[in-house]
């Protein structure tokens, strides 16, 4: 009987369920970010502290050693940012350790997670704003590839492109396009460098699903973060302060009119 019982209660919990649909219709997301500062030190945890206190050392020797220093405040935002434009341009800049030279490179906003301030960069800073397992991912598109990449990187509000790339948006849709003051050939082949996660077409680029060999290194050496502490060290060793400025890569003009 207890079996019966069951298995009836639970028949009409299914009709009840089925019976019960939702009429509400998911329309926007939306999403802010915590700021987690000092201000949560007013009231430490002793009993947390505690348990931390064996492992801080270890991490802090890891995350403080200073790789670089920067000239100002690097922070990204769209439709073009000294952080995208310098993420960007260090992918240029790394490719010819993989034997690459890329026409240009595409880093995505999504990506970075944090910002530079102006001053000491350390470890632990890169890894804030590239905290991602991604790695530099190199293809080639056709320019009618890099066109529809174009539009797809106007939609989006705009991404991080390197030096050489200019884009005029208006509405979020292409108005016009040059690679190093040259319009894009529809027939020419162009070698882009860019981030695996970015390579399969995620965050609505659809373009670089298209790309042909495809060079794709894995090795952990290859995470972008190591890049970027790569090329503050090497910029240190050589005395040079890292800085990045708005160029008019992309540019938001929504009353452009088309010559």
């Amino acid at each position: 009987m207890q079996r019966k019982t069951i298995i009836l209660s639970l028949s009409s919990l299914l009709v009840f369920a089925s019976s019960c649909g939702s009429h509400y219709h998911l329309t926007d997301i939306t999403r802010s970010r915590i700021l987690v500062d000092s201000q949560y030190d007013a009231r430490p945890d002793a009993q947390a502290a505690a348990f931390i206190a064996p492992y801080k050392h270890s991490v802090d020797s890891i995350m403080s050693p200073v790789v670089g220093t920067t000239a100002r405040y690097l922070s990204a935002y769209r439709p073009e940012s000294p952080l995208s434009n310098l993420l960007a341009d260090i992918l240029i800049y790394e490719s010819a350790k993989f034997g690459e030279k890329p026409d240009f490179a595409v880093y995505n906003m999504g990506g970075m997670r944090s910002a530079f301030a102006k001053g000491p960069v350390t470890y632990g800073d890169v890894v804030d704003v590239a905290p991602f397992e991604n790695k530099i991912c190199f293809l080639s598109l056709t320019g009618e590839d890099v066109l529809q990449l174009f539009s797809e990187l106007a939609a989006t509000g705009g991404e991080g492109v390197s030096h050489g790339v200019k884009l005029i948006i208006s509405k979020d849709k292409l108005m016009k396009s040059s690679l190093n003051d040259k319009d894009i050939s529809p027939n020419s082949t162009y070698r882009i460098a860019t981030l695996d996660y970015l390579a399969q077409g995620n965050d609505h680029l659809d373009a670089f699903k298209n790309g042909k060999n495809v060079v794709s290194p894995q090795s952990e050496k290859n995470n972008v973060r190591y890049l970027i502490v790569n090329y503050f060290r090497e910029q240190q060793a050589k005395g040079i302060v890292v800085d990045s400025k708005i160029e008019g890569r992309i540019v938001k003009d929504d009353n452009y009119v088309e010559k």
